[in-house]
């Protein structure tokens, strides 16, 4: 059985060409995805387009994948971080 602690998530790293890398909360990174997908509803796959709301596309893919293509040289990346607290 898979430790819980592997689904626990900080934060997000997150990298977009020709952007500084970013520290994102889950709910800020939840947004950004919002944002995005809510500009591309004719643009996305079918499993995407199957869902009933851009919250829950973008719930999908935060809790499925780590990358979301934007067109040639364009892409978001995520990746989950922990961030240890001082003592």
């Amino acid at each position: 059985m898979a430790d819980s602690i592997m689904y626990q998530e900080d934060a997000f790293v997150v990298l977009e060409p020709n952007q500084p890398e970013q520290i994102l909360s889950a709910a800020e990174l939840l947004d950004k995805l919002k944002g995005i997908l809510s500009q591309r509803q004719d643009d996305l796959p079918a499993d995407l387009q199957a869902l009933n709301s851009v919250e829950a596309q973008a719930q999908s893919l935060i809790d499925t994948v780590c990358e979301l293509d934007l067109g040639p040289g364009e892409f978001l990346q995520w990746y989950v971080i922990r961030l240890e607290k001082g003592r």
